[in-house]
């Protein structure tokens, strides 16, 4: 049998797609393992799929001053040391990482102990984490056309992100149900990521009478970030975060407006939902939102309004124009190439262990 370990964290865009590849993982018998910080997301995240999880010590890898820049190196060291042994003592034939600070020992304990190592970038370009990696690894798969130029030509592969498939079979009649919606009104889904977005959620509310008038909207909020003075109006949902009923939500959804997190907007890709990207400024950000964003605009699989430009007028404009020309937006997503991103992933994963 054999034995891979997955790795990333921090948030859930660097774990979902580890959770993507289990289904096909199992069902080639491979015995999984995932190393990840001690008290992350990852942990509760991967906690649910009955997987031996492994805790190490992690540091935040910071492009700005902060005091914490002078401890966390240390912290980093120590994750190495605890990623080395536990790959001693595993032996794996493979190592797969998506990324984030918690992936950076693991990726350089795995080339020390000469353990394939498949990394996964899901921006535009190269995080901080992936770039330290990258040297360390056997390939890199990338989303977008454009990052292949920006890595070593002998391990890069365009594959995708690999998506959730249980995210491909809701119920648009359950999803109605749950939430108490008519039939009589399209949908939107609004999603600030796991961490929610101060910003999307403002602009959202802002304008939730003149919605209302012509939709029925769906609000994935982020944690703490509900407003409970908006319980209860009619044709509004709001939630921190959905697990088990987001596949249902998905299916009833007529268009999204949402972040340009890369795993988030490569699940709408998949699903051929008309989509409105808010990405997260370049004043909050290194700007990788920015570039998705705009890649999905050139490959036609997306609206884009940046968060400068964001005003009642050109939210509510965007809104309906979107939804007048879904159709295109549709038809541009179910002709892209990059849909078959587990088989080709899981290709690259064989390929290094045979």
């Amino acid at each position: 049998m054999k034995r891979i370990i997955l790795t990333g964290g921090g948030t859930a865009g660097h774990v979902t797609p580890n959770i993507a590849l289990l289904p096909r993982l199992k069902e080639l018998q491979y015995d999984i393992h995932y190393i990840g910080s001690y008290n992350g997301i990852e942990k509760e995240l991967i906690s649910q799929f009955g997987i031996p999880y492994h805790g190490i010590s992690t540091g935040k890898l910071r492009r700005y001053f902060s005091v914490q820049n002078f401890t966390d190196p240390f912290r980093v060291i120590k994750g190495m040391g605890e990623a080395r042994k536990l790959i001693k003592i595993l032996e794996p034939d493979v190592i797969f990482s998506k990324g984030g600070f918690v992936s950076v020992p693991v990726v350089l304990a795995g080339k020390g102990q000469h353990v394939p190592v498949i990394i996964h970038e899901s921006d535009m370009t190269p995080g901080l984490a992936n770039k330290i990696s990258i040297p360390s690894a056997t390939k890199v798969c990338c989303n977008f056309p454009e990052t292949l130029s920006s890595l070593p030509a002998g391990k890069a592969v365009l594959t995708g992100s690999p998506i959730r498939q249980e995210l491909l079979s809701g119920d648009k009649y359950r999803a109605r149900e749950f939430l108490h919606f008519t039939s009589d009104k399209p949908v939107i889904l609004v999603v600030g990521g796991s961490l929610g977005a101060v910003a999307v959620n403002n602009a959202i509310r802002a304008i939730l009478p003149e919605l209302l008038k012509d939709f029925q909207v769906i609000h994935l909020c982020g944690r703490g970030k509900l407003d409970p003075s908006l319980n209860g109006t009619e044709g509004y949902a709001q939630f921190e975060y959905i697990k088990e009923e987001l596949r249902d939500l998905f299916a009833l959804t007529d268009i999204v407006i949402s972040r340009a997190g890369a795993n988030a907007i490569c699940e709408l890709l998949a699903l051929h939902k008309p989509n409105l990207l808010i990405p997260l400024s370049a004043n909050a950000s290194r700007g990788d939102q920015i570039l998705n964003a705009r890649s999905f605009e050139r490959q036609g699989f997306s609206m884009v309004l940046e968060e400068e430009e964001l005003t009642n007028e050109t939210l509510l404009s965007a809104v309906h124009d979107l939804y007048d020309n879904r159709e295109k937006y549709i038809d541009a997503m179910k002709h892209s190439s990059q849909q078959d991103s587990i088989d080709t992933i899981i290709d690259l994963i064989e390929s290094v262990t045979a």
